[in-house]
């Protein structure tokens, strides 16, 4: 065990912050789980078996991640200050949000969603600002260090509107006036910060080499801005009861739906050529499969829902069978790869 460790402690120091897209995508699984169970009702069991596993790993992931910034705090601030790495920071908060979205989902438990869901916001926030700011003044950034994983934050902020606004109705006077404003200013930012990255990045994709392979799986993470999207301003609309007119917003989540199924298609033939062409070794970044495809089930199902079109959800229930199997391979793999330490040395 550990054995690819110079030392036991490497597994706080090269504790990279990525590993909580681990709880954003064992908690999107448990959700999109029990959206469809109607069609297997065992999946119901599955989501609340998903769902506790998931506080378990969240509380797990937390002591390294602590850990390390008091025990190596230079490591810590140096993955803050890297172009690559820093976006992947913002995933403790996400996965605090996501964990609010299974407590009132599925754990039923509003109190604790909500506790986890403002932990996750506020989080959300700081690093939707701190992020940014090291990238815009850094004087190293190139076109190398542009990757799919930058969508991470923008991601973060349009997934605070998820249980923000399933909170939104249960509150009154000054907190409900607050949580609105966070919901719509979490989708504002998330939503353009996303247009003009999805530019930067099709231009990486366009005019320069392809991404490293262990890069590859972030082409997934587009569908992340989509799906969480879609499902958020689906939330938003539903729960505001000053939105009187609703069909414009659900015409551009179909419309904005669409946007993802081209995605999801060109996802799967770039995976595919990555594993022809350049082999596909594993990495953390296998998880970016995971959350983002997760989302677009979720914002699939939605859909649906409100226009009734059966092939959609068949769309989405494939989708979902695809996802379980991608869960089921990069946690095998990761547990694995944490067994014999590979996944800590230094990076």
């Amino acid at each position: 065990m550990l054995k690819a460790c110079e030392s036991k402690l490497d597994v706080i120091k090269n504790f990279v912050p990525s590993w909580f897209a681990v709880v954003m995508g064992t908690g999107i699984l448990a959700i999109d789980s029990l959206l469809y169970s109607g069609y297997l009702p065992i999946l119901k069991d599955i989501a609340v078996g998903l769902f506790y596993f998931n506080i378990l790993l969240f509380f797990i992931f937390l002591v390294p991640w602590i850990l390390r910034w008091i025990m190596f705090k230079e490591n810590a601030l140096a993955d803050l200050k890297h172009p690559v790495l820093s976006a992947f920071y913002p995933t403790i908060a996400v996965g605090c949000l996501v964990l609010g979205i299974d407590f009132i989902n599925i754990g039923h438990d509003m109190f604790w969603g909500e506790v986890f869901w403002s932990l996750g916001a506020i989080g959300m926030f700081l690093f939707s600002l701190i992020v940014p700011f090291y990238m815009f003044k850094s004087e190293s950034i190139k076109l190398d260090h542009v990757n799919p994983g930058w969508y991470i934050p923008p991601v973060g902020l349009i997934v605070i509107p998820i249980a923000g606004s399933l909170i939104m109705p249960h509150l009154s006077g000054i907190w409900h006036e607050l949580t609105v404003l966070i919901n719509y200013f979490g989708w504002g930012a998330g939503f353009f910060l996303y247009l003009a990255l999805l530019a930067v990045i099709i231009y990486r994709f366009i005019l320069h080499h392809p991404l490293p392979s262990a890069m590859a799986p972030t082409v997934w993470i587009n569908l992340g801005p989509i799906g969480a999207g879609i499902v958020a301003l689906l939330n938003m609309v539903n729960n505001s009861s000053f939105i009187t007119i609703k069909e414009p917003f659900y015409i551009f989540s179909f419309i904005f739906w669409g946007f993802g199924l081209w995605w999801s298609l060109m996802a799967i033939i770039m995976t595919l050529y990555y594993v022809k062409k350049l082999k596909l070794p594993y990495a953390m970044s296998w998880w970016a499969f995971i959350f983002p495809l997760g989302a677009y089930v979720a914002s699939t199902h939605l859909v649906y829902k409100i226009f009734g079109f059966q092939i959609v959800d068949y769309i989405g229930f494939a989708l979902y069978w695809l996802l379980f199997f991608f869960w089921i391979i990069t946690l095998i793999k990761t547990i694995s790869k944490v067994y014999t330490g590979e996944v800590f040395k230094g990076h």
